[in-house]
């Protein structure tokens, strides 16, 4: 499949540049049973039915982009992705990578530096983080969060760019679909019979790569470590109906579905894909020419593409901090 196929015409006034006051205030396009409708995710509960069963993705954003100076005076920008087997050692993207040499150190006050050391190729480094300190708080007091290259607009409370229900740390982005999600909307949820599960999906690299293929068979996805607990793995074959928040629940639900339950994975889910877990599907509308445009095109066939140019020609907010969509899977499971 060739990449031109994922293309769409995204307007820049459609990129939302940050969230609405009340999360559940964001705009819902539903289609279930290939019929329309217009809404918003505070009547999401409507939606539900007994046996449903609502999983998302729990990882937390680790406010871990550093933004520090040469000794010429150059700008750098180091963004953490993921921590390797030796303590505070991470794998990270640096600009510019090439012009910093093996062992360079920026300080970050008294009680952090940051040590940049092999070079991985695209732009990652392998850099050693040295604290003075608890670890999250040191990292918090220093980094700003990994916004999408996208969003111009400076966010004043870090927490919007947090689900609710995050718990670990660990990602250098959130699972988006997430942030439309309050408590209370979740216990309207239960209220109208419905179960909710988490599982975990540590967000990486892949949602700051582009695909640089046009042969869309040609890309690897960069692996990202997952937890699929066993009691939910039971609840699925159990429930009604699967809805997987976001698209890191899905890809951490069919990775779990096909093989281990915790572990890493660089699953590409794209045309043709027998799902084994999802029926439906809540998320945000995503960028032209994305893996997560390609998966979404696995789940809903070309049907994604009048949907897109319906939400553009109703003015819906695109992308991180944008509306979302609830769609059913055009091919259901027995």
């Amino acid at each position: 499949m060739n990449l031109n196929e994922f293309d769409y015409n995204l307007p820049e006034s459609a990129v939302a540049q940050k969230p609405l006051l009340d999360r559940t205030d964001s705009r819902l396009l539903i289609d279930i049973e290939n019929q329309i409708h217009h809404s918003k995710v505070c009547n999401f509960p409507e939606i539900i039915k007994p046996g449903d069963l609502i999983v998302m993705n729990n990882t937390r954003v680790l406010p871990a982009r550093f933004q520090t100076y040469k000794s010429t005076g150059g700008k750098v920008e180091i963004l953490l992705l993921e921590e390797s087997e030796d303590e505070h050692q991470w794998e990270a993207l640096v600009k510019p990578s090439r012009k910093i040499d093996t062992g360079t150190i920026f300080k970050f006050g008294e009680d952090f530096e940051i040590e940049v050391r092999d070079d991985l190729g695209k732009g990652l480094r392998k850099v050693q983080l040295n604290v003075k300190g608890e670890f999250i708080q040191t990292i918090e007091k220093y980094g700003e969060m990994p916004l999408p290259p996208y969003i111009k607009t400076k966010l004043d409370d870090k927490e919007r760019y947090q689900t609710v229900y995050s718990e670990k740390p660990k990602s250098a982005a959130a699972p988006t679909a997430g942030l439309h999600i309050t408590k209370e909307l979740l216990d309207r949820c239960v209220e109208k019979g419905a179960r909710i599960e988490f599982v975990e999906l540590v967000v990486g690299l892949d949602t700051f790569r582009p695909i640089d293929s046009e042969n869309i068979e040609e890309h690897k996805m960069h692996s990202e470590f997952y937890n699929v607990p066993e009691n939910v793995i039971k609840a699925c074959k159990e429930a009604k109906r699967v809805i997987a928040v976001g698209t890191t629940t899905v890809r951490a639900l069919e990775t779990a579905a096909i093989g281990k339950l915790e572990g890493r994975t660089d699953i590409f889910i794209k045309q043709p894909y027998d799902f084994k877990i999802v029926d439906l599907l809540l998320t945000n509308f995503h960028l032209p020419k994305s893996t997560l445009l390609i998966m979404l095109d696995a789940f809903l066939g070309e049907r994604w593409k009048s949907l897109y140019q319906e939400a553009l020609d109703k003015n819906y907010r695109f992308l991180s901090f944008g509306d979302a969509m609830l769609v059913q899977r055009q091919f259901l499971r027995n």
